[in-house]
């Protein structure tokens, strides 16, 4: 393939282009272009699991603020419902996504897989947004959840109150700067920060037990005020079910357990086509995770409820968006709060850093193969600029608040569990499971269900789900279309005959003939290259080989293009390829034909009746239209010197 030269780049921009994602390794090719990971042995699952913990397991810093606003004196018996739909909903979805899709491509790759042309793209451009609010979220609601636990720390808060609007950008923006810099993720730095953090939620749940337990009457005043409040027991039930969409945040982590399967080091007889060992062990750590969280949510839930003020959960009360650290401090000292502090701010920023590997891994995977991102795109440092800049605008619109971030936070978590639980359904039901079909398909009832009320409750987590969406399809297209004239063949390749076809004509001029393939009779080909010659006043002894492309998914950007050779007829030799763009195929031709002969090849074509820009639309969307000019210009855009690009003609 020819390659523009390009001066060399500034200092600055060789800088912010250096490399792709140096980060997640493992967790799928960054882009079509890069360069493949070496292999790696992984690491043990349960170290694995503290990876993905770092997201799941920080929920607990609000996780019980939340439930304790959204259902109040409700909030132990709607956190059960909560750990029942994990335990039964959740947590088989995503065993069965990481059977399906074991090189941590998740279910957004599976649902792809089942759509085509420019429905598939924009479906998936669609869940992409919702997958960035989930991972943006997560980054600002993580950073103003660890900066309410440093202002409201009793020996902080007189000097940093009412800077947590502050604290919160810087945050984010240290974040940036780490990433900036370069980052790995370290799976020792988060078992650390995994292991000392439930560490201290076990002292912490202990004591506060202890305390529910010695003071009897806490227990008898609950009880009582639930009674008095909702009247009988299925009543209660009644409004945990109602109430369960608001606690949707506590199902957080499952796409980031799946995202870091690479990482799991699996069986030694294991292979990429079959990862038995390490689909197996993925399975262990979504099913640990999922039982260590549903425990600490029941518990916690209880006991901050039972202990807690109503009145200190609301904004502005101590409890606010840290209810945990605040009966570490009451219960348990101020020393103990501050460690439990700094434990909580470390795991909940660290969560923000494990979101931004997410987002710079997951937007490559897609984008750059469809075309819809600029080359700029495949790069950490400029994709880090843009996502901070974007958190920034997130953290400003919702002023550093954890409880309003909550409704766009769960959004994004239950449209892509919502998409895994339909994805894991039509995978069972194409495999003939009956039962595991209707079982999945009452998981996805029960998931979209949950978004809908979600979204109707709290219609701000979708609007802004739809402001990323919409930027992500403005943007895919606008660069799709600034690279329309790109050449997008990333190799060609041609078989015996398409050879013997190129070194026999490379003794003479090379002239290929555009042809759209129809009845593909001797008429056909009798009538084009009479046509040609009359058109282009070409000798009769001359001679042409016909190119003929069909479109397979125009909705594609990069692919290789293969070459096959046939001879019609007795006489007249044709070569065929199939492609997403004509353009592209017949200029990638040339040019593979130029670098291999060493001669200029020159092909002919008719002009295309119709409108002009009609015609363009035809090229952008479905690959064909006004062939001729496109043909030209992908090849004066890929070989600028004019005496070495391929002639085209057009009569």
């Amino acid at each position: 393939m020819a390659t523009t030269e390009h001066p060399p780049p500034g200092r600055l921009r060789a800088w912010m282009l250096e490399g792709l994602s140096d980060m997640g390794k493992g967790h799928g090719h960054p882009g079509p272009h890069a360069a493949p990971e070496p292999p790696h042995k992984g690491q043990r699952w349960y170290r694995v699991m503290c990876l993905t913990g770092v997201d799941y397991f920080s929920t607990l810093g609000y996780q019980p603020g939340i439930a304790a606003l959204a259902a109040g004196l409700l909030s132990p018996v709607a956190t059960i419902v909560l750990v029942i739909v994990t335990l039964a909903g959740a947590l088989p979805v995503y065993r069965r996504v990481a059977q399906e899709s074991p090189h941590g491509e998740g279910s957004i790759a599976m649902l792809e897989r089942l759509l085509s042309f420019w429905q598939g793209k924009l479906f998936v451009l669609t869940l992409l947004g919702f997958a960035a609010t989930d991972f943006l979220i997560t980054i600002t609601l993580s950073a103003a959840d660890a900066s309410t636990h440093l202002v409201e720390n009793p020996h902080l808060t007189g000097a940093l109150h009412d800077k947590q609007m502050l604290i919160t950008l810087l945050l984010v923006a240290l974040l940036g700067a780490v990433f900036l810099k370069g980052f790995l993720e370290a799976i020792g730095v988060a078992v650390a920060l995994v292991g000392t953090y439930l560490a201290l939620n076990v002292v912490a749940v202990i004591v506060g037990l202890w305390h529910v337990v010695t003071a009897g009457h806490v227990v008898a005043d609950w009880s009582r005020a639930l009674t008095t409040e909702h009247g009988n027991v299925f009543a209660m039930v009644g409004v945990a079910l109602l109430v369960f969409p608001k606690l949707a945040l506590g199902l957080s982590g499952f796409e980031t357990g799946v995202a870091v399967m690479p990482h799991v080091r699996g069986d030694a007889g294991d292979s990429e086509e079959n990862p038995a060992g390490r689909i197996r062990d993925t399975r262990k750590l979504l099913t640990t995770a999922a039982l260590i969280m549903s425990g600490f949510l029941i518990a916690t839930s209880f006991i901050t409820t039972l202990l807690i003020p109503e009145d200190a959960f609301k904004s502005g009360g101590d409890a606010n968006g840290r209810a945990l650290a605040y009966l570490a401090h009451d219960y348990l000292g101020g020393a103990f709060g501050t460690v439990y502090d700094v434990s909580t701010i470390a795991i909940l920023w660290f969560a923000g850093a494990s979101a931004m590997a997410g987002l710079l891994n997951l937007m490559p995977r897609y984008l750059p193969r469809y075309g819809m991102a600029p080359h700029w795109a495949r790069a950490v440092r400029p994709m880090v600029i843009v996502f901070t800049l974007v958190a920034f605008l997130v953290t400003w619109i919702f002023d550093a608040d954890v409880d309003a971030q909550g409704g766009a936070y769960a959004t994004g978590v239950l449209v892509l569990i919502s998409s895994a639980a339909i994805a894991v359904t039509i995978a069972a039901r194409k495999a003939g499971q009956r039962g595991w079909t209707i079982a999945f398909a009452v998981i996805s009832a029960v998931f979209l269900y949950t978004t809908v009320v979600n979204v109707i409750e709290r219609p701000d987590g979708v609007k802004i789900g739809a402001c990323f969406i919409a930027g992500i399809i403005l943007i895919s297209l606008l660069s799709r279309l600034l690279r329309a004239f790109e050449l997008r063949v990333t190799s060609v390749t041609l078989d015996p005959m398409a050879e013997r076809f190129v070194r026999d004509m490379a003794s003479r001029k090379i002239r290929f003939i555009a042809n759209e393939p129809d009845r593909r009779d001797k008429a056909e080909y009798r009538d084009k290259i009479e046509q040609i010659r009359a058109d282009n006043d070409v000798p009769d002894h001359e001679d042409f080989v016909f190119a003929e492309v069909t479109v397979t998914d125009p909705s594609e950007f990069e692919a290789g293009l293969t070459v096959r050779g046939e001879v019609l007829h007795n006489r007249y030799r044709v070569l065929t390829l199939e492609s997403s763009s004509i353009p592209n195929a017949l200029a990638a031709l040339l040019l593979h034909v130029r670098d291999t002969t060493g001669c200029t090849p020159h092909i002919y074509f008719e002009w295309t009746e119709g409108n002009p820009f009609a015609n363009f639309l035809r090229f952008f969307l479905f690959g064909q239209g006004e062939v001729a000019p496109v043909t030209r210009e992908v090849l004066r855009e890929a070989e600028p010197d004019r005496a070495r690009r391929p002639r085209v003609h057009t009569g």
